[in-house]
């Protein structure tokens, strides 16, 4: 994922959100959201070259979603691939703590990276660029290609039309993806510096990315009752606009 907005314990009918864009190159094949065959059982995207996944859901409700830190100035060429972490976390027996606590032994062989791993109950951020991790109190929070709730314009934009939906129409899915879909673009002077041209810089400003050959692949929504049912979404994109031609659609009890 590469854009993401939650809410840990913020709406009385829904104790977790969460509402996130996934941007890869266009050319890396994926597999759209189905259940695999692990235990316990896992509903996620697939990444089909490297098998792992950038968010997904467990039966037993643990919900777990990966960013990638962008710092073109300290990439590993043959870095593992990150999307293992998330398929780990979501089918390892152990606790979040826990799992996360053993990460911190393996984190720097990967490149740099912010994993969400948890319940509406015990939600956790780890970041591998800090190597360490905290338990997030109840609210609402964004994250992109850097730290937890770093000002990027369009995380804090995100942000703030994501609370808007939590005060009047939290039950209305099309509202998330219509955040998801934002294509503003913002000027350098209040862009991050994280090692691409100024051109591209620019471009990935967007929420929804698009360029010749990388941008915003699919949109994902993931929603917990209070009676502990999890709805979960996901739309895929055709390369280079927001034309979905693929929507996966579950609730898990």
């Amino acid at each position: 994922m590469c854009l993401i907005v939650f809410a840990i314990q913020a709406h009385p009918d829904y104790p977790f959100i969460l509402a996130g864009n996934r941007d890869e190159f266009y050319n890396r094949p994926a597999e759209s959201a189905a259940f695999w065959d692990t235990e316990p059982e896992i509903l996620a995207g697939k990444d089909a070259k490297a098998g792992g996944t950038w968010l997904g859901v467990s039966e037993t409700g643990r919900i777990a979603a990966l960013t990638n830190f962008r710092d073109m100035f300290s990439i590993k060429e043959h870095a593992p691939s990150r999307g293992d972490i998330v398929k780990d976390v979501l089918t390892t027996p152990d606790s979040v703590p826990d799992f996360l606590e053993q990460l911190m032994d393996t984190a720097q062989n990967y490149n740099g990276f912010n994993l969400l791993a948890g319940t509406p109950d015990e939600f956790y951020y780890y970041s591998s660029v800090k190597n360490s991790y905290q338990k997030l109190p109840p609210g609402v929070y964004s994250i992109s290609n850097a730290h937890l709730e770093s000002n990027w314009p369009k995380s804090d934009w995100a942000e703030k039309e994501f609370r808007k939906i939590l005060t009047t129409d939290a039950g209305h899915n099309d509202l998330y993806f219509e955040i998801l879909k934002n294509t503003t673009t913002y000027p350098t002077g209040i862009l991050p510096q994280t090692g691409l041209p100024e051109q591209l810089e620019i471009a990935v400003s967007a929420v929804f990315i698009k360029t010749d050959n990388y941008g915003t692949r699919c949109s994902s929504l993931i929603r917990r009752s209070a009676d502990g049912s999890i709805y979960f979404e996901e739309r895929t994109y055709s390369p280079g606009d927001s034309s979905v031609v693929n929507r996966s659609v579950h609730t898990l009890t």
